[in-house]
């Protein structure tokens, strides 16, 4: 499995649950509306923060960590199990804490960075409460973990660019003194770095002409030389060494269409025997045991999350979990050193679930705590997995949610496609699709074709199909929803972030006759102006998106033709915008520039910008502000 990063995958996958006070000073932006709640259930207990998440166990099992608010930030908090104590360990009051982890059992570490910007510090602080250290504080810089080091429990390895915004090196780092000693210096190609169980950086994912390279070497005293060239359509992702720490297990569709996960023997440069494929969908998750060694299994999404289980014992704690805990989703988080205490999540897709520790050797489950208390599953809608043809023949994976106690015709819509694009949508509690639900819409979330898991084809039918291909998938959703009579077809609206702000541009754009209304979050309205204002740290990797979007030079015609913002005279239904000021990855110009096109016609457009955010709005206070104006659009535009 990948090793957690600070940044977690929050600011990436989901822009869905977060946005700041509105600033005074910015007149074109929507001020916080007053809540005008039409649903049962009060709309900020879908976006109010959690009672805990993210929960965590001490290596030596005898204490317990999680998020939880304090001034209205998620802070991190330690429990002992002994004497019950809890302690909390850190005070911010700005932003959220994202992630954290342990190093050894007396300190922990985690990521935050300043209004949205990504510019991730790393920080530690002593599990007593008496304060936490910035050990990265550097200007424009941004760090992630890359090993926990789990056997020293004063070091850890991370990746910074201090000395390059583009490029990352490795560094070892001090948690308690802040030194910081230089592992391996990035030649100027590197995208990943990898490391082996003793905490070695031994392989290296570097873009060279036009490929990913894969940089070997047998310890860290030799230098790195390639073994393998793939394609930028071809996927080659290195998971973990063997426990010989000599080959290591690798996801890769190499000659096939599926993802499958492998042993690969760098010395042959040779794929080796082959650990796990499933004929439907890719597989990119595998289990093991670091106590004994021993790889257990592997997890994969088809409409729901599956496991297959090569190691009797692992399963066995797998079934006696399911048992205990009926009707969930169950999912083993994190365990300590000896593997005979689990952290256990559950979810469904009408429940946050909750938190519980699983003692192994004596079969005891100790409830945590629930996640959301105050959301009642009964009332909430069910999520169902569902697939239908596009108009060239292609099936199409997703979810439908309809409103709990509504006849399942005629319904308000909304189209809900997923950020991205290369993520998708998986069965889960979703408190966006639950808010709307509440106020009687059906909610159609459509993994798109280019959606990942589905496999190569699949992903490369949507390459330069932003606006064309990938978008009539949502149009064909909107009109299989039409045709079965779910849908009122003057009451369909669009909402999507980050790409699925794109899609809903794009879908009042070209298809301005389909949609009532849309609501667009830091979603890129002109694909020259995104292409080139690009994170630096992203530069190796402009090849890869010019071959999935589009290249500005040679295709300039069609990424003219797909961008929203020229043909903005097309647009009749009404829009919402919102966006975050410090977005380091679609900049504030691109809702910019769709507003004032718009406003340039007289057409009104609400405009929602948040100083203090960036790709995604975090800060509790902010869901609150766009989702109730959210809601006051939909009331007026979509629910009449």
């Amino acid at each position: 499995m990948k090793k957690l990063q600070i940044l977690v995958a929050a600011l990436t996958a989901a822009v869905f649950i977060s946005i700041s006070a509105c600033s005074s000073h910015q007149p074109d932006t929507v001020q916080a509306v007053q809540p005008s709640h039409t649903g049962s259930i009060p709309l900020r207990d879908f976006f109010k923060n959690p009672v805990a998440e993210a929960f965590s166990i001490s290596p030596d099992g005898k204490k317990i960590a999680w998020l939880a608010p304090w001034e209205n930030r998620l802070n991190i908090f330690v429990k002992d199990l002994s004497s019950g104590k809890t302690t909390r360990v850190t005070s911010s009051t700005k932003r959220d804490i994202y992630g954290y982890f342990w190093v050894g059992n007396e300190r922990i570490v985690f990521g935050q960075d300043s209004g949205g910007d990504e510019n991730v510090h790393t920080f530690s602080a002593a599990i007593d409460g008496s304060g936490a250290t910035d050990l990265t504080p550097f200007e424009n810089t941004r760090t992630n973990l890359l090993d926990e080091l789990e056997n020293d429990d004063e070091h850890i390895l991370i990746v910074m660019n201090r000395d390059d915004p583009r490029l990352f090196d490795v560094y070892r780092l001090n948690v308690v003194s802040g030194e910081l000693e230089l592992e391996a210096r990035n030649p100027g190609d590197v995208n990943e770095w990898r490391t082996d169980h003793d905490g070695k950086v031994r392989l290296a994912i570097a873009s060279r002409n036009g490929q990913n390279e894969i940089l070997y070497r047998n310890n860290d005293s030799e230098i790195f030389r390639p073994i393998m060239d793939v394609d930028l359509r071809t996927q080659f992702s290195p998971l973990i060494f063997d426990f010989d720490n000599r080959k290591f297990y690798v996801s890769t569709n190499i000659d096939r269409d599926k993802q499958a996960i492998y042993l690969f023997n760098p010395e042959t440069k040779k794929l080796e025997q082959l650990i796990f494929e499933h004929p439907d969908v890719d597989v990119e998750r595998l289990l093991y045991s670091k106590k004994r060694k021993i790889i257990t299994g592997a997890g994969f999404f088809t409409d729901k999350h599956h496991y297959v289980f090569f190691d009797d014992d692992r399963e066995k704690v797998q079934n006696d979990l399911e048992k205990l805990l009926p009707g969930y989703e169950v999912v083993i988080t994190a365990a300590d050193r000896e593997e005979d205490k689990y952290i256990v999540r559950t979810y469904s897709d009408r429940s946050l679930g909750a938190g519980y520790i699983y003692d192994v050797n004596n079969k005891k489950l100790t409830k945590i705590t629930d996640v959301s208390p105050w959301l009642d599953e009964s009332q909430m809608a069910e999520m169902k997995p569902v697939s239908f043809i596009s108009r060239d023949g292609l099936t199409i994976h997703g979810y439908l949610t309809l409103p709990k106690n509504r006849k399942p015709g005629n319904l308000p819509v909304v189209i809900n496609p997923h950020g991205g694009p290369w993520l998708r949508d998986y069965w889960e509690f979703n408190p966006e699709t639950q808010f709307l639900a509440n106020l009687g819409i059906a909610v159609m979330q459509v993994n798109f074709r280019g959606s990942t898991g589905y496999g190569r084809e699949f992903m490369e039918k949507g390459f330069k199909q932003w606006g064309r291909n990938m978008q009539n998938d949502l149009t064909d959703a909107a009109h299989w929803l039409m045709d079965l009579g779910i849908a009122d077809p003057d009451r369909i609206a669009i909402y999507g972030g980050s790409y699925g702000g794109y899609a809903t541009l794009a879908g009042l754009t070209f298809t301005p006759d389909l949609y009532a209304c849309g609501i667009d979050y830091v979603g890129p309205s002109n694909l020259f102006t995104l292409l080139e204002t690009l994170p630096p740290y992203w530069e190796n990797e402009k090849q890869d998106f010019y071959l999935k979007i589009g290249d500005p030079v040679r295709d300039y015609k069609m990424l003219r033709k797909i961008s929203p913002v020229f043909h903005a005279d097309k647009i009749k239904a009404p829009l919402f915008v919102a966006q975050g000021a410090n977005d380091p990855r679609v900049k504030k110009a691109e809702s910019d520039q769709i507003v004032t096109a718009l406003r340039n016609r007289g057409v009104a457009v609400e405009y929602m910008v948040k100083d203090n955010e960036g790709h995604g709005f975090h800060n509790q206070e902010n869901r609150f502000d766009f989702y109730e104006a959210m809601e006051k659009f939909l009331n007026k535009h979509l629910l009449r």
